[in-house]
């Protein structure tokens, strides 16, 4: 079958897998104070590191593209405030767990984490540090928008821990960056770039985005040779999701205004060819790397893994997820916070956890997970031991069929792996192991087009 014909039977609505089961398949049944702390106090007693999220939803202007939880003010009055909530937070966190936590991992993201002044963010870390130990290896990193990150935020963190640090580019056009309303320049990446080179940071991650509006095989051939010069460490190359019924912001421009389909596929097939005649490795999905970056070592290792933050070299079973709308695992559960602010701070006032809404995994679920893991970190999977089965699994041969006889997998028994043809639809592999949707599938839009 044609690239074109698989492009058309497979860009359909499907999960991201960022999770699983994925948010919209959460039982609804609550998920109580009680209940979370014994399953955090069970992860911890496994293993006492811990990979850590903080969230900092406060962004000074509106980016139309954006699917994340934010609010959008000019007020910086609230920094204080929202940093006070974060570590009272982690108190009743730290207050719960039977020993003192080992931090492996700490990643800000937001929302805009460099809207807050390099002195809240050395107040925030300082009041997590005083209730953690540091683990000799570690991975601390955050989101910075090149328009407001200052050489001040960079040495701030370093000072703190902080080596790697993950730069907002999507597009380098202007004509992109308005219609998008992002407010930013080249000349601001590369300061930014060279700062943080400068100062030590060891790992300089860029995020891009294909299939804004607007965009053209062009604008993406610009952008990588401006890379040549820069040379990041990491490219996150992400597909526009185009969810208005979710994120009203994106009405700013219509579909007219958008590369679909196959104009839009052919965007990532020149981008990812381009980044590869660079010297990057494709890495799970969407993510690229250079050979001596962690995220490739790992990889190579067969050590690469996947939580809430994205594709990590460093696994925990326990990931806390600190502010408004994050959301913690401890692997057989997940918690999402509150997603108003207020009712996040009104819930942390309280003394209690800022809980939104949760889902205890079944065994089931577990087995899903792994394997879903898997596909998604090392392009293949095993099935072969009873242990990694369940009741399910007697519905998947029949899925994996047509994705086999169009080339996407390689089935050999009860082993699966993903083939070249097969890495740009991951998410439709994994579909065939999600027993939750093909137990209550959608009725109406949930899903972003899986291209």
């Amino acid at each position: 079958m044609s690239n074109s014909l698989l492009l058309q039977k497979y860009n359909t609505p499907v999960p991201r897998y960022t999770s699983y089961p994925t948010v919209p398949y959460w039982e609804e049944k609550p998920i109580f104070e009680k209940q979370w702390i014994q399953h955090i106090r069970t992860a911890f007693s496994q293993d006492r590191g811990i990979s850590l999220y903080i969230h900092l939803p406060y962004c000074e202007k509106l980016c139309t593209y954006c699917g994340c939880n934010k609010r959008i003010t000019k007020n910086h009055a609230v920094e204080e405030p929202y940093v006070a909530s974060i570590l009272k937070e982690w108190a009743l966190y730290v207050k719960n767990l039977p020993g003192r936590p080992l931090i492996k991992e700490l990643h800000l993201g937001g929302g805009t984490p460099t809207f807050f002044h390099p002195d809240q963010l050395d107040a925030l870390i300082r009041g997590i540090f005083e209730h953690a130990d540091i683990a000799s290896e570690v991975d601390f990193g955050f989101e910075a928008h090149p328009f407001s990150t200052t050489r001040e935020h960079l040495a701030t963190l370093y000072n703190l821990g902080f080596r790697r640090i993950s730069v907002g580019v999507q597009d380098f056009a202007p004509e992109i960056l308005e219609i998008i309303n992002r407010q930013q320049t080249e000349l601001e990446v590369q300061q930014v770039t060279e700062w943080a080179r400068e100062i030590g940071y060891t790992s300089v991650n860029y995020d891009l985005i294909y299939g804004l509006p607007l965009q053209t095989p062009e604008h993406i051939r610009t952008t990588m040779r401006k890379l040549e010069t820069l040379r990041p460490d990491r490219i996150a190359f992400y597909s526009y999701a185009h969810v208005p019924w979710i994120k009203p912001s994106q009405r700013a421009y219509s579909e007219a205004d958008l590369p679909l389909g196959e104009a839009k596929r052919a965007l990532y097939e020149l981008g990812r060819d381009l980044l590869e005649e660079m010297g990057y490795l494709e890495i799970g999905m969407d993510h690229f790397a250079l050979p001596g970056d962690e995220l490739s070592k790992s990889m190579r290792r067969g050590t690469l893994h996947r939580n809430f933050m994205g594709y990590t070299p460093h696994y925990t079973r326990l990931s806390i997820a600190l502010g408004a709308s994050s959301i913690s695992d401890s692997w057989d559960g997940f918690m999402q916070n509150e997603k108003i602010i207020e009712d996040y701070q009104k819930a942390i006032e309280a003394g209690r956890f800022p809980i939104s809404k949760g889902h205890l995994l079944s065994e089931e679920d577990q087995v899903i997970r792994t394997h879903i893991l898997n596909i998604m970190c090392r392009y293949e999977t095993d099935w072969s031991n009873p242990a990694l089965q369940s009741a399910s699994f007697e519905d998947i041969p029949a899925r994996l069929e047509e994705l086999e006889a169009d080339g996407l997998i390689e089935v050999n028994g009860q082993h699966l792996k993903v083939t070249e043809l097969g890495r740009p639809f991951l998410r439709n592999i994994c579909l065939a192991f999600d027993a939750r949707y093909w137990q209550k599938q959608p009725g109406g839009k949930l899903f972003s087009q899986a291209i």
